[in-house]
């Protein structure tokens, strides 16, 4: 066993030693986060049984999870701009330089900002990012706060309900822990001045039934924010003991019956028994077990997944389903069917997404289009006419739609797709006429 009682050296040679120990804790440092910024794109993680490179490091690495937090962020940073490895291991910027400087930094400035930083103090760091990268001032506020007793202190327990502490409860798993470190997330002000603060104590029970919740929540509120999930329980509360009370059951509203489809059975649909005894029996948490022995600890983000694919004749039963989590599941996917298949499939996801969302901000503003032409005094027909064609004009603005629908309704030429050789072309007037132009003799 070392000794590490240093009361027999020199005053020179412990100031020797100390000067070198810290020059060579900055290289292995350097080194650390090279390690982890590969291990991290590689995803090696994953195979080792983990959920994220946050778990890992925690878990495996035994770093808490502010060294953890931190190395990734750096170490991501630094992959990016490898200036950032030479900086940090000369001692030009200590670690939490390299964090402060990450979210700011581009291929542009990142040598600007590198030398700005270089043997500065956090605080100092701060100011001059502060100058070259000013934020909106906070508006002030008042807020009334009620009266306390005298001598009364609340005791707050981990994870309170409106906690700032930044590994609470209120925001489950850190971004990290789903593998995405872009710095701190912007705090959008809130869209209504009614906004509440809560503040409650609660017990190790009522903690550990809210993280539950968190978890089963955890594809539809991602953040794992404690006002979402309060708001859902509140109202699978009150609809629950509405039934038990009066049988009160919501009603759906019927749809018109020509667009009434008929029922299908999906492909991918799991029986609710199944999917019932498979998370009693999988406890509710990843089952993927690493090389080494270990078991997956994720319990947010969890998936239903064939133990056998689909495509090669799995069967949506007991024996034939899992749970894993969406890295184990993407990873076993992966696995299975090649990372370049599973690279395009992604890929087309993600444009079949931006689509959609493309064609629901389209028939938003076409709402508001409406509502302005509405407002102009056009009648409800002109106006729905004109607003459908605004909505043809891939990418436009409001702003764009609504000159397109102003220059529809006046009668003008505008860029739009050319009608089919040969057939007849309808313009509306500005009368709000029909206006059918003779066929060429």
């Amino acid at each position: 066993m070392r000794d590490y009682t240093l009361a027999h050296l020199r005053d020179e040679i412990l100031l020797r030693d100390l000067a070198a120990l810290v020059a060579h804790d900055r290289v292995t440092t350097a080194a650390l986060l090279a390690h982890i910024a590969e291990v991290d794109v590689r995803g090696l993680y994953a195979p080792a049984g983990y959920a994220s490179m946050h778990a890992y490091c925690v878990e495996e690495l035994r770093l808490s999870e502010d060294a953890a937090y931190k190395r990734i962020q750096a170490a991501r940073a630094a992959r990016r701009f490898p200036a950032l490895f030479a900086a940090l291991a000369d001692s030009r910027l200590h670690l939490s330089a390299v964090c402060l400087l990450a979210p700011q930094l581009s291929a542009e400035n990142v040598g600007e900002l590198i030398e700005a930083a270089t043997h500065r103090r956090k605080s100092e760091i701060e100011e001059v990012l502060a100058r070259r990268f000013p934020r909106p001032e906070v508006p002030a506020r008042v807020r009334a706060i009620p009266a306390i007793p005298a001598g009364f202190t609340p005791r707050l327990a981990p994870g309170q309900v409106g906690s700032e502490a930044p590994h609470g409860i209120g925001t489950t798993d850190h971004p990290l822990a789903l593998g995405q470190v872009e710095g701190e997330r912007a705090k959008s002000a809130p869209a209504s001045p009614e906004r509440f603060l809560l503040e409650v104590t609660i017990g190790t029970s009522t903690r550990d039934k809210l993280r539950y919740a968190q978890a089963l929540l955890s594809h539809a509120v991602p953040t794992g924010d404690v006002a979402q999930v309060l708001d859902r329980a509140l109202d699978a509360l009150i609809r629950l003991h509405e039934k038990r009370k009066f049988g009160a059951i919501p009603r759906r509203p019927r749809r018109p019956c020509s667009t009434v489809r008929k029922r299908y059975v999906r492909k991918r649909y799991v029986p609710a028994h199944v999917r019932r005894a498979v998370w009693e029996r999988d406890q509710g948490r990843c089952t993927f077990v690493g090389a080494a022995g270990h078991r997956c600890t994720a319990r947010r983000l969890l998936e239903f997944d064939h133990v056998d694919p689909m495509a090669r004749g799995g069967k949506a039963t007991v024996e034939g389903m899992r749970l894993l989590c969406r890295t184990h599941n993407q990873y076993e996917a992966q696995r299975m069917f090649g990372a370049g298949f599973m690279s395009g499939k992604r890929h087309r996801a993600r444009l079949a997404a931006a689509e959609a969302r493309a064609r629901a901000s389209a028939k938003e503003q076409t709402q508001d289009v409406v509502a302005g032409l509405r407002s102009l005094g056009c009648r409800a027909d002109q106006a729905r006419r004109a607003a459908e064609f605004s909505e043809t004009l891939h990418g436009a603005s409001l702003e764009e739609r609504m000159r397109a629908s102003l220059k529809f309704l006046c009668g003008r030429s505008v860029p739009g797709p050319a009608p089919p050789e040969g057939s007849h072309v309808r313009n509306q007037g500005a009368d709000g006429q029909t206006l059918t132009p003779s066929r060429t003799r």
